[in-house]
């Protein structure tokens, strides 16, 4: 679930093959999937770009001609610690939690050649439309499992994985089993040594969620930060916060001069502005876990 702005990343465009797939021409598509009412929106500024929303909830945005291109907020939060968890280039092994559209594992392999990347999307009908609609380039080593993001995560071998994006949403709202401290410790044993754990979630008001996220990531995790724009944090608006959690120090000053040079506010908070931010909250465990809030009614109009 992201915001879209118009502004352009800050990476050469990648060499594809050109645009296949849907056509603005064709105009926009919906259609049932497993997890609601799925749209194709052709995107005004960008003649070979898309939205994905499911029940009307803005989810992926997708560039047929750039995939390099991330027009969520959140989506190029999410691409900063990409380009950041190795020199630039190198192939990665990623899991991603929650496909949707498959923006990042295809920004992931544009901008990191021969990466082999893992995809959970419990909704099979969604990832039909996806493939046939949006379809990935050829060579590209993304593999989609049509199960829930937790199972995938338990079955995923220990200490096999340097990335894994967690972008679970049911609807608008994140289900509470892929919140908890159990979980995470999942994520945890799946990362190999200097791997990172990365999650989207959504939140607004006093932001209890996303305190309670930071406070489950740290019962886990030595090393935190969350990003979101500074109005979300101010509790002025419902959106979406970035978190990042490792066992080695993150590069929290790359990373803040690459959210302060986005177009959309950011603000990165980590150490004891993050230990402040949490301000006592409760991990969150299996047995005491609820799903993210509902987008209060218009956020998306």
């Amino acid at each position: 679930m992201g915001r879209s702005n118009r502004a352009a990343r800050g990476v050469e465009p990648a060499l594809t093959t050109g645009p296949d797939g849907r056509t603005h021409a064709q105009g926009a598509l919906t259609r049932p999937v497993g997890s609601g009412l799925a749209e194709l929106r052709p995107d005004r500024d960008r003649p070979h770009a898309w939205s994905l929303l499911i029940d009307g909830a803005p989810q992926s945005l997708v560039d047929l001609a750039d995939p390099t291109h991330l027009g969520f907020e959140y989506q190029r939060r999410l691409g900063h610690l990409i380009d950041l968890v190795a020199a630039p280039g190198r192939p990665l092994s990623v899991l991603h939690l929650g496909g949707g559209a498959l923006t990042l594992a295809r920004y992931v392999a544009a901008t990191r050649p021969r990466s082999r990347q893992q995809v959970a999307e419990i909704d099979t009908a969604l990832t039909e439309l996806v493939r046939a609609e949006l379809p990935l380039e050829r060579g590209w080593q993304i593999k989609v499992r049509g199960a829930d993001a937790r199972s995938v995560l338990e079955r995923t071998p220990e200490g096999s994985v340097d990335l894994v994006v967690t972008d679970v949403f049911s609807g608008a709202r994140t289900p509470a089993h892929c919140t908890t401290v159990e979980f995470t410790t999942l994520a945890a044993r799946a990362l190999a040594p200097g791997g990172w754990y990365t999650a989207n979630i959504a939140d607004g008001g006093a932001l209890p969620f996303a305190r309670s996220q930071v406070a489950t990531l740290g019962a886990v995790f030595p090393e935190l930060c969350l990003t979101a724009d500074p109005a979300v944090l101010r509790g002025k608006r419902f959106g979406n916060l970035v978190l990042a959690a490792a066992h080695t120090p993150l590069p929290i000053a790359d990373l803040a001069r690459r959210v302060a040079s986005d177009s959309s506010h950011g603000r990165v908070e980590h150490g004891r502005a993050l230990g402040d931010f949490t301000a006592g909250a409760t991990p969150a465990t299996d047995a005491t876990a609820a799903p993210s809030p509902v987008p209060p009614p218009g956020v998306f109009r």
